[in-house]
């Protein structure tokens, strides 16, 4: 599977960081020494410093969202092309050596299913805290629990419920894309 990486719109080197903080600390000394400064303006330049950093932070982690969503679809999409890939063999299947043939490769699609599932599960709950993470464990063990023998149908119905994850993880990477768009539009006030 391909891994596309993003590259951080904040800036990342020392150097442009520490012109950032001079820029900031010369900021709040002008406050400061105003003969006009009150204690609420003062505080207000320090919030905004504060909120600064957290929008700043927020960038970062909206970066690893987007990478995990498409890292997602990447993955549904591999997976939607086994689900084709064996319906084309099921319908190809003329023998009971071949259907046996056809079940081992339903089988690990499922398994393989699974793992992708359980993976982007580890992914999310690392970067973002999930107080319902216990439900996943229990889907996963329902799928390795049944045995099931699969026919177009399964495969079918596998297929649409692959392509509404997806429709849900694009509305999800556009939501995120606006966001991001909307903390640096923030920043950059």
């Amino acid at each position: 599977m391909a891994c596309h990486l993003r590259s951080s719109s904040a800036p990342s080197s020392p150097r442009s960081n520490k012109t950032s903080v001079e820029e900031q600390l010369q900021i709040l000394k002008a406050t400061i020494a105003s003969p006009s400064a009150t204690f609420q303006t003062m505080s207000g330049s320090l919030m905004k410093l504060g909120q600064r950093k957290a929008a700043e932070e927020e960038l970062e982690h909206s970066l690893v969202l987007l990478d995990l969503c498409n890292a997602i679809q990447e993955c549904f999409a591999e997976l939607k092309t086994s689900v084709q890939e064996m319906e084309l063999a099921l319908k190809r299947a003329a023998s009971c050596i071949e259907g046996s043939r056809v079940v081992k490769l339903l089988s690990e699609a499922r398994e393989i299913g699974v793992a992708v599932l359980e993976s982007t599960l580890q992914l999310l709950s690392k970067q973002v805290a999930m107080p319902s993470s216990g439900k996943w464990s229990l889907v996963s063990k329902a799928f390795q629990k049944k045995k099931v023998v699969c026919d177009e149908e399964q495969l079918q119905m596998l297929e649409l419920d692959i392509v509404d994850l997806e429709s849900g993880v694009e509305t999800l990477f556009r939501r995120l894309i606006q966001s991001r768009v909307s903390l640096l539009n923030a920043l950059s006030l």
